[in-house]
C-alpha cells in the first residue's frame, strides 16, 4: 500500500527544495571568502542514500552535477558499517569523486534516522587557498599536480561529530590565508548540518517510510521526464 499520496509527495518535494535553498544561504552567510559569499562559486545539495541528487541550491551547475560523484566516492571507499552519524568527509580529487581542480573542495555528510542511512548532504565550494606554488592556488604553468596545492583523497574530516583537529592544523599550516580557508571549511560543515536537521524534521513529521517513498517517486518522475525528451 502506498504511503505517500500525491499531495504528500508534493509537500515533501517543496520541502526538499526549501532545504536546498536554506543550505545555499547558510553557506553564503557564513563563508569567509568573497569568491563564495559574493561570487557564489559553489554548489550544494541533498542526495538519497545511494548518492542520487534529490535537491539542490541555486549554485554553479557544474558543481551541482558533481555532488553525486562526491557521495559515491565515499560509498566506494568506506564500508557501510564504517560510516556513522556525525561523520563528515572531504575530497578535492580531480581524478575521482566528481572532482574539477584542487581549489574546488567537496564536503559530504551522511544523514541517519534510527540508525539507518537515509540520505547525504553535500557541497562543493571554491576555496580561495589550498596551498601550492602560487597564491590563490592557480598555476597556469604547473607541470604536476603537487604544485597546485593540498589533495584530499576522500578522507574523514569529522568522526562521530568530532573534528579531526590534526587535519585542520595541517591545512592551516599549508595555506597562505589560514583564517579564510578554515573559515570556509567550517561554513561548509555548517551548511551540511542545516540540511541534515531540516531533512530529519521532514522525517519526524511524515515518517521515514513515507519520506523515502516520496523521494523515490520524485526520482522516477524526473527520469520519466528526461526519457520523454528523447
Amino acid at each position: 500500500m502506498a504511503l505517500a499520496n500525491p499531495f504528500t509527495c508534493e509537500i515533501i518535494k517543496n520541502a526538499l527544495v526549501a532545504i536546498g535553498e536554506e543550505m545555499f544561504i547558510a553557506l553564503k552567510r557564513t563563508s569567509m571568502s568573497p569568491i563564495i559569499y559574493e561570487a557564489l562559486d559553489y554548489g550544494i545539495g541533498l542526495t538519497d542514500a545511494q548518492g542520487q541528487l534529490i535537491s539542490q541550491g541555486n549554485g554553479i551547475p557544474g558543481f551541482i552535477g558533481t555532488l553525486d560523484g562526491a557521495v559515491r566516492s565515499v560509498l566506494e571507499k568506506f564500508s557501510a558499517e564504517n560510516i556513522r552519524p556525525g561523520d563528515m568527509f572531504i575530497t578535492n580529487d580531480p581524478y575521482g569523486g566528481g572532482g574539477t581542480h584542487l581549489s574546488d573542495v567537496s564536503m559530504i555528510m551522511p544523514v541517519f534516522h534510527d540508525g539507518r542511512l537515509i540520505a547525504w548532504t553535500a557541497n562543493k565550494a571554491h576555496w580561495t587557498e589550498v596551498g601550492g606554488k602560487d597564491p590563490g592556488s592557480f598555476s597556469s604553468d604547473a607541470s604536476e599536480i603537487y604544485q597546485e596545492g593540498l589533495q584530499f583523497p576522500t578522507i574523514r574530516l569529522y568522526e562521530a561529530g568530532r573534528i579531526n583537529q590534526s587535519l585542520v592544523d595541517l591545512i592551516a599550516a599549508n595555506v597562505r590565508l589560514p583564517e579564510m580557508t578554515i573559515g570556509d571549511l567550517h561554513a561548509c560543515a555548517a551548511a551540511l548540518r542545516v540540511g541534515e536537521r531540516r531533512l530529519l524534521n521532514i522525517v519526524a513529521k511524515y515518517g521515514e517510510a513515507t519520506t523515502i517513498e516520496a523521494i523515490e517517486r520524485l526520482l522516477e518522475h524526473g527520469e520519466a521526464m528526461v526519457l520523454e525528451s528523447f
